[in-house]
Order: C-alpha cells, then structure tokens, then sequence
C-alpha cells in the first residue's frame, strides 16, 4: 500500500499517539504561514525601505532588461534568471521603489509556499517559526526586496526538499512532483552551480537507496535542472566559449575555487560587509556572531530529537542538503558574502525550529519553564541585534547608493549624458545610474580595447573615472579634469566639442 503524507511525519512510526495526527489537520494552520509571510514582506517595506538604490550586481541584473540604461557586461558566473524576475517592472518602469515593493511582495509569496509545501511532513507551528526564524535574520530581510538571486535560490531549495519528501510519500501526489521539477528549474534558473548542490542529496538517495530508488523523481529533478540551466548553458556556447570555459571563467572571477577555509571571511560578513572581498578587518563583537554558531547546533538538536520520534528523514534530509549546499562556500572560495549562506539558513531553520519547540513543550516538570524562559530570552536578543545589523547595513548601503547618484548628476552637469560611456573606477554601478554604457579593457568586465575607447571619445559623451591620487590611463591624460564627488573623471573631447 503506497504511503501517504497524511501520516503524521514521512517514516513515522504507524503506532503514532491520535493526539500527534490530530496537530497536522488543523483547517487553519496555513493562515499562521500567511501571517508569518506577510509579516516578513511588511518588516521589508519598513525595515529596509523601497527608495534605497540599486546595488553593483543589481545594477547588471536590472539593465539587461531596462528600456532606458545600456546593459552592462554579463560576466561568465551570472544567470539571467533575476533579469527575467525582474522584467515584468524594470522593462517598463525605472522606479527602483517601484521594483523593491514588487520583490518585497513576492519574496513574502515564496515564502508563503515555499513554507507551506512542508504542510504534513511537520506540525504548522514548527513551520511558522521556522519561517519567523529564517525571515528576521538580517540577510534575509536585506535581500528579500533586492533584485538578486540568493533568496530565490533558498526558497527553491526549501520548496524542492519539501515536495521531494511529499513525492517519495506518495507516488499518486503530482503536485509535489511537479513541485520538485519547478523548484529545481528556479534554483537552476538564478545559479545553476547551487542548485546542482542543493539536488546531490536527493539524487543521491534516488539512485543509491534501494528503497528511494524513483524513476519518477529522477526525472523530475533532471528535467527541473535542464529547464533552468538550458539558457546558461546555451549561452555559454555562444558567448563563452563553452560550458567548461564557462566554468573556468567564473572560477577565475570568483579568485579560483579550491581548497580555502571561508568560515573567517563569512564572521566577518556577519556585522553588515555585503561583500567581504578582501575579507580584513576585526571580527564583529561576538553577540553579532553568536547566532551563526547556534543555528547549525540547534539544527542538529532537532535532527536529534527526530531520530528518536523516528521521523529522521525528514529533519535529516534538509541538513544534509544545507551542508552540501554550504561547503563550496565555507571551503571554496577566497571571500565571502553574507547572501551566499541564505539557502544553507533556510533549509536549517526547519530542524531548528522543531528543537525549539520541542525545548518549550515538552514535559519535563520543573525544566519546562526554566527552558521557555531561556528560549524566549535568547530569541529576544536574537532580534535585537539582528534589527541592529539590519539597520547599520541599510544605512551604509543607502549613502553608497546616494553616492552613485549624486556622481551621476555631476556629470550629467558635466555633459556626460546618454547617449555616453564610462569607463574605471565603479564603473558598472555609475554608469547605470547615468544612463551610460559602461567598459573596460582589463579585469573581469572587460569587453572592449583601448582604441574603442579613443575612437568613441571622439563621437560620444566618454569618462574616464578614477580616484584623487591615481594616474589615468595615457589616452586619457589629455582629456580634461574634473573633481566629482571623491572621484576625479577625465571628459573625451567630444564633451568638450559639444
């Protein structure tokens, strides 16, 4: 008799207590779901605030499909999965507050179903403070309304092990199939290279556990990836050089994968560095960090406490995705980025939630008070600094992007105007915020030369941008010199002639 999700726990033991079943039939649980959904997309709004600028990468993502700004180079690691996430506002419309209420909106709806597709595989209340633990970090809240990747990367992944698990369940559950299929194309769709890490696991127990062995999810979870990744891959042949070109490109970009203990340069990120590259610096004070440290260990606690309700898997299942998910970028990389981490946070919320709750409603006589109480304290102070963060962060960001802006409305005064290009320091983000191309000869961007440079200075609006100190580059040493803002920008003669 095949198994169903009606069951109080996929692998649960069929002698469960009435009592347990009667938790997961409540008619109105997913309004606790909807509550905590909304909630997170209101403390956007709030917290955040639509009329903070657009970021570097955001910048890239939003002119690929923007009417009024030239897009700028798309590097070999980037998916155009946000550029098409983003279109149906950006194509028409240049208002960034415009564009940060619409993704604060449909993060709080990925949430909402990403949360609410675990229905049945754990209690409602263990998958709403799952979801209130994953939606008040600050890196969650940051990047719920910025047009970038991670976060949908987390929810796809949430979304993927959940139906998985329901689909293994199951095998009459279509839905949680096509869940599976869906979930793993949105992964691939906004980075591929995490969304084949999310999926080892599941391909792992499909085909070396007998008795996971599923043809059905097999495919569903390769269909769901070729979907995704089909146009990246696609490009890559036609302006790469190939997938492996692809690959060794944006290993390059991203200082070269290999053997790199991360765990330090992520402590760092953790006090508000959106980009810790190069990662220096003191470490934040340890309350900062406090909840980085916890959260695997209560993760791991609940996977406990699974296995001896007998309901391992699905606890287990998560962690191991999360670890998986996690280890490129605590072992990989040279650098470190908060965001990277939010599909790793998302998937351990789950387990740790379960513990949490497990601490404050079990009997345990005298204990049980003394455990809520600490609980309760530990997750007020939780929110203290992660609002403390949150607050730090978008302040800081908001003046960087004001920065961008205010450099942009002196050149505009400068004659640098679209059509024009901009070349040096910063940039792709002063560029967009001008309205002009922007090119380099060297780096990860470059995708023009020197003479393209010199022959369009003499037709177009073009800047040279560096800073006060720095030599331009010898075409540009007789163009002339301009102070804007903190930066110095040599003007092409064509500015000049007009």
């Amino acid at each position: 008799m095949a198994k169903t999700v009606n069951r109080p726990f996929v692998g649960a033991d069929r002698r469960s207590p009435p009592s347990t079943k009667r938790i997961f039939r409540r008619p109105h649980g997913q309004q606790w779901l909807a509550l905590v959904a909304g909630a997170f997309t209101l403390a956007q709004l709030i917290l955040v605030r639509p009329g903070m600028g657009l970021g570097w990468d955001e910048t890239v993502y939003v002119s690929q499909v923007g009417s009024d700004v030239p897009a700028a180079f798309f590097s070999a690691p980037r998916a155009r999965g946000v550029s098409l996430l983003v279109a149906p506002i950006a194509s028409w419309s240049s208002s960034t507050a415009l564009l940060r209420v619409y993704l604060a909106v449909l993060s709080g709806l990925g949430l909402f179903v990403a949360l609410r597709v675990w229905r049945g595989l754990f209690p409602t209340r263990v998958l709403a403070a799952a979801g209130a633990l994953f939606a008040t970090l600050w890196v969650t809240l940051f990047y719920g309304p910025q047009a970038m990747p991670n976060y949908w990367v987390a929810i796809g992944a949430l979304a993927c092990v959940g139906c998985f698990l329901r689909a293994q369940a199951d095998r009459f559950d279509r839905a949680a199939l096509w869940g599976v299929g869906l979930s793993a194309a949105l992964m691939a769709w906004m980075r591929p290279t995490d969304a084949v890490y999310v999926t080892l696991p599941l391909f792992f127990l499909v085909v070396c556990v007998r008795r996971w062995r599923s043809p059905r999810l097999l495919v569903a979870l390769v269909a769901g990836l070729v979907a995704g990744a089909g146009e990246w891959v696609v490009e890559a042949y036609v302006s790469y050089g190939g997938l492996a070109q692809r690959l060794s490109d944006g290993s390059k970009i991203q200082g070269g994968l290999g053997w790199n203990l991360a765990f330090d340069d992520q402590m760092r990120s953790l006090g508000g560095r959106v980009l810790c590259r190069p990662c220096t610096g003191a470490m934040p004070a340890p309350p900062v960090m406090l909840w980085w440290f916890a959260l695997p260990v209560v993760a791991a606690l609940g996977a406990v406490i699974a296995v001896k309700a007998r309901r391992r898997v699905n606890s287990l299942l998560p962690l191991a995705c999360a670890a998986v998910v996690g280890f490129p970028y605590l072992f990989m990389i040279g650098y470190a980025a908060p965001r990277f981490l939010l599909p790793v946070y998302i998937l351990l919320a789950i387990p740790a939630a379960d513990a949490l709750i497990h601490l404050v409603t079990a009997p345990g006589g005298g204990r049980r008070p003394v455990a809520a109480t600490l609980v309760a304290l530990g997750l007020v102070g939780h929110l203290g600094v992660q609002f403390a963060v949150l607050h730090h962060t978008v302040h800081g960001t908001t003046v960087s992007h004001e920065d961008w802006a205010d450099t942009a409305t002196q050149l505009h005064r400068l004659g640098v105007k679209p059509p024009c290009m901009l070349t040096g320091y910063e940039d792709v983000p002063i560029a967009f915020y001008t309205g002009c191309s922007s090119v380099d000869t060297v780096g990860h961007n470059a995708n023009t030369t020197v003479d393209g440079i010199v022959r369009a200075g003499q037709r177009l609006p073009v800047g040279v941008l560096i800073t006060p100190g720095q030599k331009p580059p010898t075409y540009a040493r007789t163009w002339e010199a301009h102070r804007v803002g903190h930066l110095m920008v040599y003007v092409a003669p064509a500015v000049r002639a007009g």
